[in-house]
């Protein structure tokens, strides 16, 4: 159960330390950009496990999907663009829609691995751990809509 932990961590720990750095130091940090940066982390991490752990994650996947140690990798894969993706500043805001879009669609591999009792990160207490993991996704989200989906509003 300590992965939520992780997860949490590695998104909010480069914004924090970029409002505590400009509070109480001479070094002007974007937070933003920072949250950004956390985001990226986030999903090279996350990308890293589909070629670390893959035959864990695969079993998440309903026995009738084919080449389910083939979609690992290709998930992994497409988290690794998004990690990049997040990091340029000309497509951060496609890249949020995008990251959104697939963690909504990825959600039911949550459920499914969930009512299961699927023996992989923490899925094994079975429906219950959804009431972590379903916070855990609308953080993740609101976060990627607050710092790269949502237009910055100029103060006038």
């Amino acid at each position: 159960m300590k992965t939520p932990i992780i997860f949490i961590l590695i998104l909010t720990l480069p914004y924090l330390a970029a409002k505590a750095l400009t509070a109480y130091t001479e070094y002007k940090l974007n937070p933003r950009v920072a949250a950004v940066v956390g985001l990226s982390l986030l999903f090279i991490f996350t990308g890293l496990g589909h070629f670390m752990i893959t035959d864990e994650l695969a079993i998440m996947l309903p026995p009738w999907v084919p080449d389910r140690v083939l979609i690992v990798h290709l998930s992994g894969i497409l988290e690794f663009a998004l990690a990049v993706g997040f990091l340029i500043h000309q497509t951060r805001r496609i890249t949020g829609w995008i990251a959104i879009i697939a963690l909504i669609l990825f959600f039911p591999l949550n459920i499914y691995a969930a009512v299961n009792y699927i023996p992989h990160g923490g899925h094994a207490w079975g429906p219950v751990y959804l009431l972590i993991r379903g916070p855990l996704q609308l953080i993740i989200i609101s976060w990627i809509y607050w710092f790269a989906v949502k237009k910055k509003k100029l103060i006038k």
